[in-house]
């Protein structure tokens, strides 16, 4: 069973899944949550625990009132597949 938990003292999401940890680095600035890196160890490469960690967090920013940017190229493109985030979706600010 997945477990989603904000690791706010490493400015770092997870879900925690029965092979291994999904993860993203953030950074927050003010009600904007900046997404700077996803990974998944390879061993949940192609099981769907990225996407499912996506899902979780974009939820999660949402339910907190947030707003997200992603940065890394996997969060961009998985936004792109998934309009129905487009309510949170901030753009970078130069």
């Amino acid at each position: 069973m997945d477990q989603f938990r904000d690791v706010t003292a490493s400015h770092r999401y997870e879900l925690v899944t029965d092979g291994g940890t999904v993860f993203a680095d953030y950074r927050r600035e003010g009600g904007t949550v900046y997404i700077n890196h996803v990974e998944a160890p390879p061993e949940l490469r192609g099981t769907g625990a990225a996407g499912r960690f996506m899902q979780a967090m974009l939820e999660h920013i949402r339910a907190s009132g947030l707003r997200a940017v992603p940065v890394c190229s996997y969060a961009v493109a998985w936004m792109q597949r998934h309009p129905e985030f487009n309510d949170i979706m901030a753009k970078a600010e130069d």
